[in-house]
């Protein structure tokens, strides 16, 4: 297994830059020296930091933006819109009662982007 820690890099298909993943010290599990994340480390700007900024058109301030310029993408400041935990996870590897996160996860974006583990932040 590939497990993912805190301080994990992120990518966002629509992202213009990589984010780091924050997991809070609540289990008090480390992996690496690091506290060990599980599914439910998916929430905006408090695990899953901005990728700088956003071209998806599906989120209504680039498709504002966007239409404001006859139609050529503007980018637009990125805030994350994830509402639902990291998938598959490793429901045979409990984190504090709570599925562990492993590096082929995937987070989705309300505004379609698709978010996913570049580097599990365990070095050990």
């Amino acid at each position: 297994m590939n497990f993912v820690s805190d301080g994990a890099m992120l990518k966002c298909m629509f992202g213009a830059a990589p984010a780091t993943l924050v997991v809070l010290p609540t289990s008090l599990v480390n992996i690496g020296g690091n506290q060990m994340a599980t599914i439910m480390d998916f929430e905006p700007l408090l695990n899953i930091g901005s990728f700088e900024m956003c071209s998806s058109v599906s989120n209504p301030t680039v498709n504002a933006a966007t239409a404001a310029a006859n139609g050529v993408l503007q980018p637009m400041p990125c805030i994350p819109a994830t509402s639902s935990p990291w998938t598959p996870g490793e429901p045979t590897v409990l984190v504090g009662k709570l599925p562990a996160l492993t590096k082929d996860c995937i987070c989705m974006c309300n505004w379609a982007g698709m978010i996913q583990i570049t580097d599990s932040g365990v070095h050990k």
